[in-house]
């Protein structure tokens, strides 16, 4: 019998297909994730991860408790629980907010992902950065779990093989080999392309592209010496201040593009995991979106359609028309509530309902025109039901609330969007030359935001769909479409494609991913 047919007195251990169909990686969580515009202003004043941190931490818990609010499960590497403020401030604090940890614990809406270790409450191995305070809250939490509660882990594999090969071979398999592979292709892409979608201006594309083949020649130089690529050794070489640790987040603005570099090793490294567990990375506002990397990849298995006819995927696009919205307040700071709020909000009935709209839509996305309606109706009334939490808290203020719908359709390299809501159309495309043959994948993604966007409030963002076109005649089909909707228009320039709009060693253990 393997260690995944059995329980301990705490733990449930499963494997990637055995998450939830709306199973989610919040990037966010990342304990490296920090918005593109803070990194480039850390660089310049030359600040660490803790010397911005109040502002961080308010815009990670932010995402995290909007993670919480929109999925019905969030996946979270070990680490983050307690090397993460934004998570283990609700550990380290006796109270209403570590019980209601421990509840979502239980019920499985925060799934730990494992790496080496065979137990969440496992100690990290001595060389890896850990903020005891944190840890010790993390244990504390484990240990006081109420009887007969399960912490569900995710790990690749569960097996009692000698030297837990078994897992070894997974990890490397997908996780560590797909990092050191989307690494390693970062100069096969076009590179005026991703140059601009980073923010390198125009002219400084070429140099850009040098220092990009530096991080492949350096990644291929350990390859071949049968080392691993893992992203902090990449950091250390391109990213951070010689001689500092990693962990402290100390960029180096004598680093030729540092902050750029940073944000495509975030990107590959979110992205990864996201497909090593086979289910979809949240993007937070001000993020590098996927369509960066300018994939030419097979739709990956997943809990989402497939949509590969023009036609059909155009149908995302039409326009949509909502009942109108009585209630026009929202908390104007998702992140003034408690994690004991969010908790509350997760066993009301219009939570269930509103998590059940959405797996009805993913789960038939050719369905969109009915079911996104019935999507938005049940996300104002959960808005209604979050405000009326955020009330009971008094320092909680409302803020004007104008909902409305983003759908966003990438493919290849190009993105296009389109908006209604509050007696509002708009679609746009923001279109660049293709540049890879055979079939082009992307994805279409749902939001649902406020009109007037503030960073700050409770927004929805997910993918309901992945898109695989066979290639260039149904790419030129589809944009030949698009471009006949009533009031369509081109912005042209890849940059604004490039963020999302609202949404490893064979040493005895693998080393940190």
């Amino acid at each position: 019998m393997t260690d995944v047919d059995r329980s301990d007195s705490l733990m449930s251990p499963i494997q990637p297909e055995q998450l939830d169909p709306g199973a989610v990686i919040a990037q966010s969580l990342d304990n490296q994730w920090v918005p593109a515009q803070l990194t480039r202003k850390m660089i310049e004043h030359g600040r660490s991860l803790d010397q911005v941190g109040r502002r961080r931490v308010r815009e990670v818990r932010a995402e995290y408790f909007r993670s919480l609010i929109n999925a019905s499960q969030v996946v979270v590497n070990r680490a983050y629980f307690y090397n993460n403020d934004a998570i283990s401030r609700d550990l380290v604090e006796e109270g209403e907010s570590r019980a209601a940890h421990r509840r979502l614990l239980a019920s499985g809406a925060i799934v730990p992902f494992l790496l080496n270790e065979r137990h969440p409450a496992e100690e990290p191995p001595a060389h890896l950065h850990v903020r005891r305070e944190g840890f010790s809250a993390w244990q504390e939490t484990l240990a006081g779990m109420s009887s007969g509660d399960r912490v569900r882990c995710v790990r690749m594999s569960w097996d009692d093989s000698p030297g837990d090969q078994e897992n070894r071979d997974r990890t490397m398999i997908r996780l560590y080999q797909p990092f050191t592979e989307k690494v390693q292709g970062l100069t096969a892409k076009d590179i005026d392309v991703l140059a601009a979608q980073v923010g390198v201006a125009p002219e400084e594309a070429d140099r850009f592209g040098e220092r990009l083949g530096e991080v492949v020649g350096f990644s291929n130089s350990r390859r071949v010496r049968r080392e691993q690529v893992v992203r902090n050794t990449l950091y250390e070489e391109f990213v951070t201040v010689p001689g500092t640790n990693v962990a402290e987040g100390r960029y180096d603005r004598d680093k030729p593009f540092a902050a750029e570099i940073k944000q495509l090793l975030d990107l590959i490294y979110n992205v990864n995991l996201a497909d090593a567990l086979g289910r979809y990375p949240l993007t937070p506002v001000g993020s590098l979106r996927r369509v960066v990397l300018q994939e030419a990849r097979e739709a990956r298995a997943s809990t989402v359609g497939v949509v590969q006819d023009p036609e059909q995927l155009l149908t995302f696009l039409r326009r949509q028309s909502f009942a109108a919205v009585q209630d026009r307040l929202t908390p104007q700071a998702v992140n003034d509530l408690t994690l004991h709020d969010i908790w509350r909000l997760r066993q009301s009935p219009v939570w269930n309902s509103y998590i059940e709209a959405f797996g009805a839509l993913t789960a038939a996305p050719e369905t969109f025109h009915e079911a996104a309606g019935q999507v938005f109706d049940r996300y104002v009334r959960l808005n209604s039901e979050i405000l009326k939490l955020a009330r009971e808290r008094r320092r909680a203020r409302a803020a004007a609330w104008h909902p409305v719908v983003e759908v966003v359709v990438t493919v290849g390299a190009a993105v296009f969007t389109a908006v209604s809501g509050s007696d509002l159309w708009e679609v746009a495309g923001t279109v660049v030359p293709l540049t890879v043959s055979g079939s082009l994948t992307g994805s279409v993604q749902l939001v649902l935001r406020n009109r007037l966007a503030g960073r700050q409030e409770q927004r929805f963002a997910r993918e309901i769909a992945t898109v695989r076109l066979a290639g260039e005649r149904e790419w030129a089909q589809f944009h030949d479409l698009v471009r006949r909707l009533p009031g369509y228009r081109d912005e042209g320039g890849p940059a604004r494609a490039g963020t999302a709009s609202t949404t490893t060693q064979d040493n005895e253990d693998l080393p940190e991913y």
